[in-house]
């Protein structure tokens, strides 16, 4: 079994449901969630003029290798109702793979790390409550450093316990 770490959230409809439901179609694709942060809203990242966002980290431990648990948040997504709009725009919900064990990938249609983690506060707040003391695999900085030195100021405001 292997420790990942997966970044839910959208902006689009009922989002605290799908956040919900996200979670129970992952467990039904081989994905035990470990452990779940509060939900979190977000002003936007990248495109300004949309709702604000609802944010959450989950971990999990699961048998499948990287690129199934990829196909694994696609699947979700899609069955979710995700319509891929502009990059950064709004959207019915987000399953991404933040950390995946130790591992560091870099392929085109596959990059662990997530390449922009440790630029976001929206994922760094949720991420340091269920990991503080995970270290980024490539930075070397635990989940709570990045998260004290992060640049970004958009607000993220704790709403909801799970």
């Amino acid at each position: 079994m292997v420790e990942a770490y997966i970044g839910l959230g959208g902006n689009v409809g009922c989002v605290e449901e799908r956040l919900r439901r996200a979670g129970e179609e992952l467990a039904l694709r081989g994905v035990s969630i470990a452990d779940a942060s509060a939900i979190y809203r977000s002003e936007p990242w990248g495109e300004f003029d949309q709702p604000e966002f609802l944010n959450q980290v989950l971990r999990v431990s699961t048998q499948l290798r990287p690129r199934e648990l990829l196909r694994v948040c696609q699947e979700v997504e899609r069955a979710l109702g995700r319509v891929r709009r502009a990059r950064w725009g709004p959207r019915e919900i987000d399953v991404d793979l933040l950390l995946y064990g130790e591992e560091i990938i870099d392929q085109e249609d596959l990059k662990v790390p997530h390449p922009r983690l440790a630029q976001r506060r929206f994922v760094l707040v949720p991420l340091a409550e269920v990991a503080p003391e995970t270290e980024h695999p490539a930075l070397g900085r635990t989940v709570a450093e990045l998260l004290a030195e992060v640049a970004d100021e958009r607000g993220v405001e704790r709403v909801r316990e799970t």
